[in-house]
């Protein structure tokens, strides 16, 4: 039978830190994902902006990790190659009583250890954001964006690099204690048991579920988490407005919203949103008309340079929100309750800024676990990860080496983001094994252009069909059962 040291239930970019960070020690480690990639969920589904930190209350974890997490990011995307640009981030304001509440949010921000706030007035807003409208704004410049998906698929490329196991497609479906304190858990993937299930063995278990943390938080006795989502509706626009949008610009926040924003991607496309509708449907990521005239009605007050032509596509993200029995949001809890779940580390309710703060979550989970274990350092951890070069990024001459070393560089498979053949195939044939169109959408930016695939994805999809000698009607879009065909087409 083969034992775990630690399984972490959810490959999201939590459970990718964590596993990526715990790798830095000499442990058996698996990861159980119940999607076919680590990234179709929360972790994928945001603004991609590093938060500065100032927006949660002082003393609480989200305040303290995601300063943390902030802090350490430079590094981090220097290490692991994923993109990231500390560009700064806006919150414009109008009345004198914006004005009071930005105040506030920057007492509050210094008081959690950010640096480097100020308020500003029009003529130095207009300098930072020449298209804004705004009298005043705050201003945080050590706040960033950073690509969400790449960043996720780094942790866990660089994880199973250190020798992390992924398991895909394993939906965690029971949990349960052994009398010698180990762990068997049970999942809808692999070979199965009769009771139709596949199980793991495992010393310690890891809940970073996400959006499924109350259902695992359960499975491991420690019942009463109410898990209710935000539901947070977006527009990307046409990346030709990225020189209109230098940094991210926010409304002055409420106490549990930040309002609507206009950011920037870091490739280039310029994002509106989000709305944030509390949901009790986990699941559903359609986006209502009115969601959409909201999103450009609200956007247009602060920046009047959003122009329906230049919609791409719309989509969804749901954070996964702790709450109390009155509906007040609570702050992260990172939790081993010893009495109920022994040699557990529970996490819940891991929203925003859980994306900035993913490192520093990571380090805070191995600190409450060295209270309980001692940990050997791995001398073979390696850090350092290289992603997909970028064609469309090389100068002509690299470009041109590029091609005399290997043709498919010449073979342009996606015109709007100038993705070659090379680079394709790279992603198809990713450390994690992840073999659907979305994967390798995230991996390269190919389907993300102006046209969304109505040139490339065809092919891609050949390319998919011939790699891993597939049928054309058993290539997947992103999730189970989201086939692209149901027989031959021309």
């Amino acid at each position: 039978m083969e034992l775990f040291d630690v399984l972490i239930i959810g490959g999201g970019v939590v459970g990718s830190a964590i596993a990526r960070q715990l790798s830095r020690y000499r442990l058996k480690i698996g990861v159980l994902e119940k999607n076919l990639d680590v990234c179709y969920e929360t972790s994928g589904r945001n603004t991609g902006v590093c938060h500065g930190g100032f927006a949660y209350d002082p003393g609480s974890l989200k305040a303290r990790l995601c300063v943390k997490g902030n802090q350490m990011m430079g590094d981090l995307a220097e290490e692991l190659d994923f993109s990231f640009k500390r560009c700064g981030k806006v919150l414009v304001g109008f009345t004198d009583e914006e004005r009071a509440r930005l105040h506030e949010v920057m007492e509050q921000g210094e008081k959690n250890g950010v640096k480097h706030l100020s308020i500003i007035e029009k003529e130095r807003l207009r300098e930072l954001v020449p298209t804004v409208e705004g009298e005043f704004a705050m201003y945080s410049p050590d706040s960033g964006i950073l690509d969400p998906f790449m960043m996720t698929i780094a942790l866990a490329e660089n994880a199973h690099q250190n020798g992390v196991s992924y398991f895909l497609d394993n939906e965690v479906v029971g949990i349960h204690r052994e009398e010698d304190d180990t762990w068997t858990v049970s999942t809808k993937h692999g070979e199965l048991n009769a009771s139709g299930a596949s199980t793991y063995h495992t010393r310690w278990v890891i809940n970073a579920a996400g959006l499924g943390c109350g259902v695992i938080s359960d499975m491991l006795g420690l019942t009463g988490n109410r898990i209710i989502g935000s539901k947070d509706d977006y527009i990307i626009l046409d990346n030709r407005l990225s020189k209109l949008v230098p940094m991210p610009i926010y409304t002055v926040p409420s106490n549990t919203y930040m309002g609507i924003h206009v950011s920037v991607t870091t490739d280039g496309n310029v994002l509106l949103g989000p709305t944030a509708e509390d949901t009790e449907d986990l699941h559903w990521y359609g986006v209502a008309q009115k969601n959409l005239d909201y999103l450009y009605e609200e956007a247009t007050k602060i920046w009047p340079h959003v122009n329906r032509g230049d919609y791409i596509r719309t989509y969804t993200g749901i954070l996964p929100k702790w709450i109390d029995e009155n509906g007040k949001i609570q702050d992260f809890k990172i939790e081993i309750v010893d009495d109920v779940a022994p040699h557990a580390v529970n996490l819940v309710g891991i929203e925003s800024p859980g994306l900035t703060a993913s490192v520093a979550i990571a380090d805070y989970v191995i600190e409450l676990m060295k209270e309980h274990m001692d940990l050997l350092e791995n001398p073979g951890f390696v850090p350092v990860r290289t992603g997909i070069k970028k064609f469309a990024e090389m100068s002509e001459e690299e470009q041109a080496e590029c091609i005399r070393r290997n043709p498919d560089y010449g073979e342009l498979i996606c015109r709007c983001q100038k993705v070659t053949k090379a680079e394709i195939l790279e992603a198809v044939r990713n450390p994690l094994g992840v073999h659907t169109m979305v994967g390798v959408k995230y991996r390269t930016r190919s389907m993300m252009g102006r046209c969304q695939g109505g040139y490339c994805q065809m092919r891609i999809a050949e390319l998919l069909e011939k790699e891993y000698g597939i049928r054309e009607t058993e290539l997947e879009y992103n999730r189970q059962g989201s086939q692209l065909f149901f027989g031959t087409v021309r």
